[in-house]
Formats: C-alpha cells, sequence, structure tokens
C-alpha cells in the first residue's frame, strides 16, 4: 500500500484539485492507496479568524463564516456535474450548519476553550476530504471516505493532542488491510479520544496523519504532496539559487524540519522512522518532477552540509548572576517552570563558568515566560544572586544540517567568519555532540543576508555575488557600467563573481531594484527614479541589508567623501576613484583604515593615483614585505601630462587646457588640476601608504599659474585668466625650450617631505620621453637603492580610470 498526502495549497480550489484527482489516478498499478487531505487552503486560519471575531462578538463573524461557506459550495459547483451536485451540497450545509452553532455559542458565552477550538478546526479537514471523496467518484476512481476520527486515537491534550499509537495502528492495520475500494480518502489533522471527542494533531497535522497510517500499515512509501519539488538547501523564497535535495536521511529531515523547513511538519518522520519507510516530497504542480526522497542511507561521498534553514520570531530569555556558579538545580528548576507554563525551548547555551543560562524561546511566549521565571526565583533576585530575567527579541535562528558535518574540520569556523564578514552579529551559539546541526542566533533583519552568504559558501560553485551600490555616472561612472555588463559572463565564469549593480544615483535622481539594474538601460531606470540624496541612498543601502555589499564613488565630491565612516561602519566595502577621503585631514584618513580594518571590510582607491595603473596596489605589496620606501619621483597627473605635451608654439595654453577638459582628462574643474592640489594630493596618499604622516599642509605646492587664475571664482572665469596671461605660459614654454628640456609636473617625496611643481627635464631623464597623458612613478627603497621601481602608464581618462575602479571591485570579490 502506498499513502498519498495533499496540503493546503494542493487542495486550495477545483483547478487544482483535479491536479491531485490526476495524480492519484496515474498511481493506478498501487492496488490500494490511503490519500490524506488538508483542508482548502487557507481554511483553517479562516475558521480560527472567525472563533476569534465570535469570542470578541463582534457580528463580522457572519460575513467570514458565509466566506468559508461560498468557498466550499463553489468549489463544489466546479468539480461535480450539475445532475450530482444536490446530496453532495445537502451534506456539506449540514456540516457548515454545525459549524454555524458552535460560532453561536461562543458569541454568547464570550470564550473558548481549547475542545471546542478543535472541534471547529476540524471542519476544515471534513469538508475538504468528503469533498474530495465525491469528486473522485465521479471522476472515475474506486474510492471511498473514511473519517479518521475513527481510527487515530488520542489523549485528551486538545489542540496537540498525543496518539495512543497501541490503538491506533490496529485501527488502521485492520480498516486498510480490509478495505474493498483501490483508494481511501482520509481527513489529516483530525482524531478522537476513546470516548469519541474531536481532538486535532496540531499545525502541520496532515503530515503526522499521513505518516501514522504508513507506519501502521508497512506502507511502501509515503508520499507528501505539496507546492514546491522537495526539500531545498535553503527556502527558495529567500535564496535563489537554492536547489532541491535529491536525497535526505531521516535525521537530517527532522532537523531541518524543526528549523523551518515548511514542507515537512517534524513530528511526521517519527511513525516511518523505525520501519524505514521512505518518505517522498513531491510538487503537485510539477508532479514528473524528482523531488526529495527522505531514507536511511550513509551520504559519505556527499556534501557535508545538505541545508541550511532558519526559524523566525525567537526571543532569548537570559537568567544569569554570581548565585548560579556550582550551585546544583538551577537548570533544572528553570526548566521545570518553562515546562510548567508549556513553553517550548527551542535553543540552549551555557559557559562552563556557569555564570549564565540562554534558551531560545518562540516570542510570543515571552511575557510568560519572563514572568514565570522571574517569579520562581524571586528570593534569589531579592537577594541579588541572580538578575532578573533578561529578554531579547526581534531574533531568529540560523541552522546548518548535515549528518557528515562531524566528519568535516572547520565548518562552523566557516560560518561564523562568513557571518562575521557581512556584518551580521552572532547572539548565541548552539551544537550538539552530534555536530549534525549548527545552529546561530541572529537579529531577523540579516536573516536574508545570513541565508544567502551561507547558501554561497556551501553550496554555490564558488560564486561570489557583489552588491554595488554606485553613485556618480558621468564619463566615469558611464563607462564603469559599460565594463561591467561587458565583462560580466566573463567574471561569472572564470572568477567566479557575479556582480550585480543594485542602485544608482547622480545629483538629481536614485534609482535601487534588488534584483539588480539592467545595464543594457540603466539611464531609463534612473530618470524615473526619486529624488537624489546622500542620506536617504545610505538609508536604502542599509535597509536592503545584502551580502557582500560595496559602495561605488564614482564623484569628486568632498560631501559623498565624508559618508564613507557610515558605510565601513555597517561592513558595506568601499571603492572610490574620489581623492578626498584619502587625502583628508590625517585623522579622518587613519580613521577610515582603522574602521575597514575593525569591521573586516575592504577600503579601496587604487584609482586616487595613476587611473587604471597599479600604483597603491604595488606600493602596498612593497610595505607588506618588508621593503621601505625612500624617495617617490613622479609625474602623476595625466591632464598635466596631457596638457604640457601638447602646448607648443602652434598651440597657446587656453586652447589645449580646453581640449584637456573636453576629452575628460581633467577634473570637473581645471583649475584643481593646474593649481597643483589634485598632484599634491595623489604624492601625499603615496607618501602615507608608505606609511608617513603628512598632512596637505605639509606639501610644498609651487605654483606656474598666476595668482589672478588661482583666485577665479567659476570655471569660465579662469579660462578668461589664461587667455590674458598667454605671454606668462608662452615665456616658461621658451625658456625651458632654450635649454633643451621639456615641462613636467612633478611629485617629490624625499626625507618625510613632500613637493609639487612644474619641472625642466633634461633629455637623459626618464620623465623626457614621457607622453600624451602617461603617468610615472619612481620608487627608491631599501631594495630598489640605485635603480628605481617604475611604473608607468596611462594615468587619466575615463575608461582607464572606469577599469582601476573594475580592478578594485575584482579585489573586493578576492577578499
Amino acid at each position: 500500500m502506498k499513502v498519498l498526502k495533499f496540503g493546503g495549497t494542493s487542495v486550495a480550489n477545483a483547478e487544482n484539485i483535479k491536479k491531485v484527482q490526476a495524480i492519484v489516478a496515474s498511481e493506478s498499478e498501487e492496488k490500494k492507496m490511503a490519500v490524506v487531505v488538508s483542508a482548502l487552503g487557507g481554511v483553517t486560519d479562516l475558521l480560527l479568524k472567525t472563533a476569534d471575531l465570535a469570542v470578541k462578538q463582534d457580528e463580522s463573524y457572519k460575513d467570514t463564516l458565509q466566506h468559508i461557506e461560498d468557498r466550499h459550495l463553489e468549489t463544489i459547483q466546479q468539480l461535480i456535474p450539475i445532475t450530482s451536485q444536490s446530496a453532495i451540497i445537502s451534506k456539506v450545509k449540514q456540516h457548515l450548519n454545525q459549524l454555524e452553532t458552535l460560532y453561536e455559542g461562543l458569541y454568547l458565552l464570550g470564550e473558548i476553550t481549547p475542545r471546542t477550538s478543535d472541534k471547529i478546526v476540524s471542519y476544515g479537514e471534513l469538508l475538504s476530504s468528503y469533498i474530495i471523496s465525491e469528486f473522485f467518484k465521479v471522476a472515475g476512481l474506486d474510492a471511498a471516505l473514511k473519517d479518521s476520527r475513527d481510527l487515530i486515537k488520542t489523549n485528551k491534550h486538545f489542540g496537540k493532542a498525543q496518539v495512543n499509537f497501541k490503538l491506533t495502528n490496529t485501527n488502521c492495520y485492520f480498516y486498510l488491510k480490509g478495505a474493498k475500494h483501490q483508494v481511501t480518502v482520509l481527513p489529516g489533522f483530525v482524531a478522537s479520544t476513546v470516548e469519541g471527542e474531536t481532538t486535532t494533531l496540531g499545525r502541520g497535522g496532515s503530515d503526522y496523519t499521513a505518516a501514522i497510517i504508513a507506519g501502521a500499515v508497512d506502507a511502501k512509501t509515503l508520499e507528501i504532496w505539496t507546492d514546491v519539488s522537495g526539500m531545498y538547501t535553503a527556502n527558495p523564497k529567500v535564496v535563489k539559487q537554492a536547489k532541491a535535495i535529491a536525497k535526505i536521511s531521516y535525521e537530517e529531515a527532522m532537523e531541518l524540519s524543526h528549523f523551518g523547513a515548511k514542507v515537512l511538519y517534524p513530528p511526521t518522520v517519527q511513525p516511518v522512522l523505525e520501519k524505514k519507510i521512505p518518505i517522498h516530497i513531491k510538487n503537485t504542480f510539477q508532479p514528473h518532477e524528482v523531488g526529495t526522497l527522505i531514507v536511511q542511507e550513509d551520504f559519505k561521498e556527499e556534501l557535508p552540509v545538505k541545508g541550511i534553514s532558519n526559524v523566525d520570531k525567537i526571543a532569548l530569555l537570559t537568567l544569569e548572576g554570581v548565585g548560579m556558579v556550582g550551585i546544583p538545580g538551577i537548570s533544572k528548576r528553570l526548566f521545570e517552570v518553562l515546562s510548567q507554563e508549556e513553553i517550548s525551548v527551542v535553543l540552549i547555551t551555557q559557559a562552563s563558568s556557569e555564570h549564565s543560562i540562554c534558551l531560545g524561546i518562540n516570542a510570543a511566549e515571552t511575557e510568560k515566560a519572563e514572568c514565570a521565571v522571574n517569579e520562581a526565583f524571586a528570593y534569589e533576585i531579592s537577594l541579588n544572586k541572580i538578575k532578573p530575567v533578561i529578554i531579547e527579541s526581534g531574533l531568529s535562528i540560523i541552522a546548518l544540517v548535515g549528518d557528515q558535518m562531524k566528519s568535516h574540520q572547520g565548518l562552523s569556523g566557516k560560518m561564523f567568519s562568513t557571518l562575521g564578514k557581512n556584518n551580521v552579529n552572532i547572539r548565541a551559539i548552539a551544537q550538539g555532540a552530534s555536530e549534525r546541526n549548527i545552529s546561530a542566533v541572529i537579529d531577523e533583519k540579516d536573516v536574508n543576508k545570513a541565508l544567502n552568504v551561507l547558501h554561497e559558501r556551501f553550496f554555490e560553485e564558488q560564486t561570489k555575488q557583489l552588491n554595488l551600490f554606485v553613485t556618480g555616472v558621468g564619463n566615469v561612472g558611464e563607462k564603469f557600467l559599460a565594463q561591467i555588463n561587458q565583462q560580466k559572463k566573463f567574471l561569472k565564469e572564470r572568477l567566479k563573481l557575479n556582480i550585480r549593480v543594485v542602485a544608482l544615483s547622480n545629483s538629481k535622481k536614485m534609482v535601487f531594484n534588488e534584483s539588480g539594474i539592467s545595464l543594457s538601460n540603466w539611464q531609463e531606470e534612473l530618470a524615473e527614479g526619486e529624488a537624489a540624496s546622500l542620506d536617504g541612498f545610505f538609508e536604502k543601502v542599509k535597509s536592503c541589508n545584502l551580502r557582500n555589499s560595496v559602495f561605488v564613488d564614482n564623484t569628486a565630491n568632498d560631501v559623498v567623501a565624508a559618508t564613507y565612516h557610515k558605510y565601513l561602519k555597517n561592513s558595506i566595502a568601499v571603492v572610490t576613484c574620489n581623492k578626498i577621503a584619502a587625502a583628508s585631514d590625517y585623522q579622518n584618513y587613519q580613521l577610515l583604515k582603522k574602521l575597514a580594518f575593525n569591521y573586516n571590510v575592504p577600503f579601496l582607491f587604487e584609482t586616487n593615483v595613476g587611473a587604471g595603473l597599479p600604483i597603491i596596489d604595488t606600493l602596498k605589496n612593497l610595505i607588506a614585505s618588508g621593503d621601505r620606501i625612500h624617495t617617490i619621483k613622479a609625474v602623476l597627473s595625466g591632464s598635466l601630462n596631457f596638457v604640457f605635451n601638447n602646448f607648443d608654439n602652434d598651440h597657446n595654453f587656453h586652447d589645449v587646457v580646453q581640449q584637456a577638459k573636453v576629452e575628460g582628462y581633467t577634473e570637473p574643474d581645471p583649475k584643481i588640476d593646474l593649481s597643483g592640489v589634485d598632484v599634491a594630493r595623489k604624492i601625499l596618499i603615496l607618501a602615507r601608504e608608505s606609511g608617513y604622516q603628512i598632512d596637505m599642509e605639509d606639501i610644498e605646492n609651487i605654483p606656474f599659474l598666476p595668482q589672478e587664475s588661482l583666485d577665479a571664482p567659476s570655471v569660465p572665469e579662469f579660462f578668461e585668466t589664461l587667455k590674458t596671461h598667454d605671454t606668462h605660459f608662452n615665456n616658461i614654454y621658451e625658456q625651458a625650450t632654450e635649454k633643451g628640456a621639456r615641462l613636467k609636473y612633478v611629485a617629490t617625496f624625499e626625507n618625510g617631505k613632500a613637493k609639487v611643481g612644474l619641472e625642466e627635464i633634461p633629455a637623459d631623464h626618464p620623465f623626457y620621453n614621457l607622453e600624451g597623458k602617461d603617468n610615472i612613478v619612481l620608487f627608491y627603497t631599501d631594495r630598489y637603492q640605485e635603480q628605481p621601481l617604475l611604473i608607468k602608464g596611462a594615468g587619466a581618462g575615463a575608461d582607464v580610470t572606469a577599469s582601476g575602479i573594475f580592478a578594485d571591485i575584482i579585489r573586493v570579490g578576492s577578499n
């Protein structure tokens, strides 16, 4: 015999019930089948809601009762031919009239007992099983209905009755073995006492009903039909990459079901475990999919972690105090108090010092638990030996589950380090001696992030997803997005990086899409976004709470740079081409570096010096390997190099600077470049990264611009001064040409001091032949004393700057 159980979503409406009938009909090779069904989807909740309204003497309970009636009558009309409907409708209305009488009683009394509640909610399964059995008959199946209350006998613990297995097994065995029909339809969830009073097996009890019957008749298999294709490695509604588990052990299934895997009610496994009856979880709406097979097998060759699950709405109850240390019986008293209040403990952790005991309980029971525990330990509390119980709410439990976890070292370390890198704070940890389950209590707002990042760590092909929040989509930002779009497939296949742009912002608009913004039409999405706000942008980034989040700043804005500390404090990586933060006062620079270290999150600004050239990265590697920097000589401004390489007798200075601005080699305000401020920032950053404490005012800046140009209040006025002082610039050029030299704007750091200024470079100098917008850096170190380490290449332009930002993003992915 085979036992099939169909849940509420599988029998939610007439259309779904037809799918159930097709599945049962396809099992026609079975001589006999028991088909256990739940109430129509959502009806049990409606029955309880109606009862609550009636108890409160709210007459709107009649409306919800009418809705329940309409649901069932509509289902009959859609399933049963009109010629056969009369008797079925009459029987259903008889049940509904009884239900109405019960609700009228609740309305008059203004209270409800567990016994009455069981009686009321039983109607959901009684009605659905009757309608479904009648539909099976008219659809040509050899079917009959049997009331589960006649077979499954329990004690009088109404609400979650305990099964009398000896009597129940006998009833089920003799009835079903002697059944004359091929298909026996039974209502799930319901049972009765020996005296015939209706009881229920707890929410999810239809699974339990099916398992009880399967165990009693030694079924060949127990099939649980639901709305998903088996047990998943994680909740597929939260983790899009989750996949169905083909095979799993009974113990693993119980662990996952206890920790939130809703496709299986936890007690289900027990009745079939001893007899090793396989449980097959399948999808009513995709019946040809394999599903999950739960069996008693050893899966040594498979992954050590089978699934990741979670339990929400958890509270931590902590009892602590010096009066607990070395005192026998404290734990016993605590658990007895909770047991007497019928409060279930879902997690236990205790420090070896015995100073505190921490328990995880259902958040709905915190008030009752707090009162009971404080009352039980009132004497010790009055003597200040034990503190009043501490309650923390708004928590969830996440758990790694797998039979083979015990034989693999370092799993808990991987779990906790992965959570830590994503700023998921762990409030409590529990791990059994069997090592089949490692549980951690976290803030409920972090659950989605935690599940995704753990699934990525343990189940995906080490593909790391980076979620980018990008501000600044001008020349550099636009090129950056284009490069990501172009290389997305390559990064996923070759570097195992899945880069997703979640947010974009310019000075006017910002747009967020947690599923990822399309990089083929991001301009349109951004144009339709909401009004931009730096604080609003940060708050949204924080509220998204996505794993591996990266804030990317493509601006040159000081206000944006001033927000970096907020991102770093929330374990959000910062990648920027904006030099202002790293060149700000030394205390702020140190703060940002310290935050990055303390929160174990990257703060990368390679493009601050040399655009896409690996200057800072090379410098970091030199320092990390024990080398020391003595002198740095560099041409660090691609824009200035472009200007002085193109400025000659045939091109006036104003036009060359204008061309550099148009081609994107200068800052939006070219005065920043030509005044030497930009180069000063760069040498400052290199000096700091070399380990020196230095600020902008310590750098000697030798200007070549006239004072009028330096004082120009706007960009147009600045360009006008360049025309006015054309002779001044020509004289500078001619003086260098007469000496056979070329003009280069050079930054120097030596003996702890730095300076920037325009220099006449002779023909035998490494800087002489520097062309176009190229940069060059010479590092003189302990290892490179006579022949410096030289880095040379394009040091300006949107494309190369974007590629430098891209390189930093890849570094974040490798972190």
